[in-house]
């Protein structure tokens, strides 16, 4: 099997330090849709770690082979090239994690009814598939249900301002229903789905490229090469940064503890930080010569993104570990050795 980026080896090893003796997936078979995306990869290498029969679906639209090319081979790991809305399977899964979904904004808004069909019906399939093998099922929500929200940090009971016609109502709107579907099938049928609400994350395989790069892989790609780095209006706006690590933890937590059965949980960084500070402390990381530069704003843009975390602190035990400079400087060094090579 290929080798893991020396960033990514140490960071699995972190993980398994943070649940040291967990043995919920051991001998377990797990299906992952968007298994070779940025969180669902991360999963898929936790998951084996921990000793679980993983299945990786993924029509690759988003998601990238090389994130589970190390994986190839392994006697535990199935690859699965499949749309999520064309998935049908025999097979018995005794934990499903559907997170496969566009989730960059301009790539959802350049394919809009694709990002909504995998949260619609792909949700559908893969809750029949939960619904008939009495699967415990995680659906991988976001913090865009909320909208451009008005009580921060914001909690799970609030329920959101949301333009449900705007340029990014398709991704929105789509996650909505996706959680109002997850909710219907465990009033309606009992199944034991679980809802993880995601903030801003990042860390490595994190796309920086075209319409799949998001605002921490732009800015960091742009300043390892000394291009401008682009803030979209005035930078004052908000977003509260998760490490992928942290990230990961707590969605393999949200997955496989008991006591979360029919929950909604925030899971995010509750540090906020502007867009302006973000930009300022990757140039300085990066010791970038690059000068930062304001564009117009983009439609529909959150003012605000914070999270309330007290509910996965109750219900998990979790809370964040890694700071944003550490956990940029992981990232930086990974991707500056991906532009070289």
């Amino acid at each position: 099997m290929k080798r893991l980026d020396p960033v990514l080896e140490e960071d699995t090893k972190r993980m398994l330090v943070d649940l040291e003796g967990d043995s919920a997936v051991e001998g377990r078979s797990v299906l992952v849709t968007g298994g070779a995306g940025f969180l669902g990869s991360w999963l898929c290498d936790l998951l084996l770690k921990l000793g679980a029969q993983v299945t990786c679906l993924d029509n690759f639209s988003s998601g990238r082979l090389d994130n589970v090319s190390h994986l190839l081979g392994h006697e535990r790991f199935r690859l699965v090239k499949q749309d999520v809305t064309r998935f049908e399977c025999n097979d018995k899964y005794d934990f499903i994690v559907h997170a496969a979904s566009r989730a960059s904004p301009e790539d959802y808004q350049i394919h809009p009814i694709e990002t909504m069909l995998a949260n619609s019906l792909g949700s559908l399939k893969v809750l029949e598939v939960a619904r008939r093998c009495d699967s415990k099922i995680l659906y991988t929500s976001t913090s865009e249900v909320y909208g451009d929200a008005k009580v921060i940090p914001t909690p799970e009971d609030y329920w959101g301002n949301v333009n449900p016609i705007g340029p990014r109502s398709c991704y929105d709107e789509a996650k909505r229903f996706g959680e109002a579907l997850f909710m219907s099938y465990y009033r309606k049928y009992g199944v034991d789905v679980r809802i993880a609400r995601i903030f801003n994350t990042y860390g490595p395989r994190l796309r920086e490229d075209s319409a799949y790069g998001r605002a921490v892989s732009r800015f960091i790609s742009q300043a390892l090469r000394g291009d401008d780095i682009t803030v979209y209006g005035d930078g004052e706006q908000t977003r509260s940064f998760c490490y992928v690590t942290d990230m990961t933890v707590g969605l393999y937590l949200m997955l496989t503890r008991e006591g979360v059965k029919g929950q909604v949980v925030n899971l995010g960084n509750p540090r906020e930080t502007t867009i302006n500070e973000l930009a300022e402390l990757i140039k300085r990381i990066t010791n970038s010569r690059s000068r930062i530069v304001h564009l117009p704003p983009v439609p529909d843009d959150p003012r605000r993104r914070c999270p309330d975390i007290s509910r996965a602190t109750e219900l998990l035990g979790w809370r964040p570990r890694v700071s944003l400079e550490d956990g940029l400087r992981r990232t930086v060094e990974w991707l500056k050795r991906k532009i070289e090579s």
